[in-house]
């Protein structure tokens, strides 16, 4: 079973060098993050608390506990600062940081989104570096990646603090002004942060933080504690995911719920339905208490921990206290990503990837037309399509679901979903990921959407498109249904939201494709079961 924690969201820097140095310098390495980092978000005016919830992926309430000074919740001060909780994650073992999703807005740009949205907890450099827009070709209404470099102590330097606030500093601010603003020695900052120049009036430093209650938690001495839940032993494989962070809400839900420790009955806004309810400490020691053996992924929405549980019935079950985790069957047989691009795998033949497309349209179109409410998934990639032991695929990772009201018309808000299954399509055509390495020794990088529109609008592209191709499937897939599903996948990646079809064509356009290619249980094009069952969490 898989254990889901629910989550449910960021002045220029000296210069890109300027903010990566500062990451090296304070978290150079990683292999694991901590529960809890801090965003000071710089209040703007027009800014509101239900904004910066959607943004951080954070519920209101909990966005209040680490502000007390915040009396009134339908208004904030502008020009004040506010605090906002998130987990702050080891990323590719390279630095600490948590990554966003943004949906953009017509005429947004990397410089914008860091400097408005998320309040230069970013930069313009940075979100060029995690996304595969080029910054002159970002499209409206499609999700983007913003990373918030986070820091987890160093107790090198004290062992009383482990809360940090990633702390964008502003025109007029100082060493002693910040030393007073945080209540900490102005010479603990200079050592938190060697090199940063306070009186820039720009850049990120990190600031110890006060937790929930007012205090500063120290650095814990043993083991390294990671907010997780896990379910009972016995006999079914299952998934644990949980969502970091004290109370957090689901990156991918937007259920509405209190999570503050609180017993099940507590909850509102969730219908049960006959989920089962798991103790915490079934879960910790199901999943050895969270330890990295058992951990086998990591995502925006939370951690992904194995574990076996009593019983053999298929089910959604629940565990809230202190953070809400959510189980469900493990699937065996890795996800898209691993089987297109992982070492030790064969290669997946052209009609199961056909098949595999087809199986995944149809479960968006299913949450995009047969929910009430209907709902938007949010994060559609190869990583959260996830492969069966008959090689069928699963849409998974709902952290990130918002109900269709979201976006500014229920239409753009699917249509980010299309966008993305799009760049799905081009991987299963390439095998190449979204973002792809134009030279080995200089790190400059290209959209697949960019590299496949670069060769089709060429007047002759057969040739660069068969390049394209993944070399895998050598002779045994027929260019004619190659090309069919580039014109698809072009279909749903047209920078003008209006212009890409709706899920329910797309799964036309693939019962078509895939009928020339293998034999379908039309029966099977009516209903999915398994995305059916996750849904009404059963």
């Amino acid at each position: 079973m898989i254990l889901l924690p629910k989550r449910n969201l960021a002045s220029t820097l000296f210069s890109f060098h300027i903010f990566l140095s500062l990451i090296l310098k304070t978290q150079a390495k990683c292999n694991t993050g901590c529960h809890l980092a801090i965003g000071s978000y710089y209040v703007r005016q027009g800014t509101n608390l239900s904004y910066i919830s959607d943004l951080f992926s954070q519920q209101v309430p909990e966005i209040l506990k680490y502000n007390p000074k915040v009396s009134n919740k339908d208004s904030i001060n502008t020009g004040t600062r506010l605090n906002v909780p998130f987990s702050c994650d080891c990323l590719n073992g390279d630095f600490l940081g948590h990554t966003f999703t943004y949906i953009t807005q017509f005429g947004d740009t990397y410089d914008s989104i860091a400097k408005f949205p998320y309040s230069n907890l970013t930069n313009k450099d940075w979100l060029q570096r995690v996304n595969s827009y080029q910054p002159t070709r970002i499209p409206d209404y499609v999700p983007i990646n913003v990373t918030v470099n986070c820091s987890c102590g160093d107790r090198h330097v004290s062992k009383d603090y482990a809360l940090f606030a990633t702390y964008p500093l502003r025109p007029g601010e100082d060493l002693s002004s910040v030393a007073a603003e945080s209540g900490v020695p102005a010479h603990l900052l200079e050592l938190y942060n060697p090199g940063s120049n306070f009186s820039a009036g720009n850049g990120l430093v990190f600031v110890p933080a006060k937790d929930e209650y007012g205090n500063y938690p120290p650095l814990k001495r043993k083991k390294k504690v990671v907010e997780a839940s896990t379910l009972p032993a016995v006999s079914q494989d299952q998934y644990v995911r949980h969502r970091l962070g004290s109370g957090s809400i689901p990156e991918k839900a937007s259920e509405s719920a209190t999570f503050a420790g609180a017993p099940s009955q507590g909850l509102t806004g969730i219908t049960v339905d006959k989920s089962v309810e798991f103790s915490y400490e079934e879960l910790a020691k199901a999943t050895k208490d969270f330890s990295q053996d058992n951990k086998i992924g990591q995502g925006g929405f939370g951690s992904v921990y194995y574990a076996k549980l009593r019983g053999e019935v298929r089910l959604i079950g629940y565990c809230v206290e202190g953070s809400l985790f959510l189980v469900y069957e493990y699937i065996e047989n890795g996800n898209l990503s691993q089987h297109l691009r992982g070492s030790g795998r064969d290669p997946l033949p052209w009609q199961t990837r056909v098949k595999i497309a087809l199986d995944s349209a149809r479960g968006l179109e299913y949450i995009h037309e047969h929910t009430v409410p209907v709902y938007i998934h949010r994060d559609i990639k190869s990583a959260n399509i996830l492969i069966d032991k008959n090689f069928r695929g699963k849409v998974a990772d709902f952290g990130l679901t918002k109900l269709t009201e979201y976006g500014s018309t229920s239409l753009p808000s699917r249509l980010v979903d299309v966008y993305a299954f799009g760049v799905v399509l081009y991987e299963l055509i390439s095998g190449k990921e979204a973002i792809v390495k134009t030279n080995e020794y200089v790190p400059e990088s290209i959209g697949l959407v960019a590299l496949f529109e670069d060769v089709l609008s060429q007047s002759d592209s057969e040739e660069d498109l068969r390049k394209l191709v993944d070399p895998r499937l050598g002779d045994n897939c027929p260019f004619d249904s190659v090309r069919k599903l580039i014109q698809l996948a072009k279909a749903c990646t047209q920078e003008t939201p209006q212009l890409r079809p709706s899920m329910r064509s797309i799964v036309v356009a693939l019962m078509t494709l895939s009928s020339s290619t293998e034999d379908w249980d039309v029966g099977s094009f009516y209903e999915n079961h398994a995305l059916v069952h996750l849904m009404t969490g059963r």
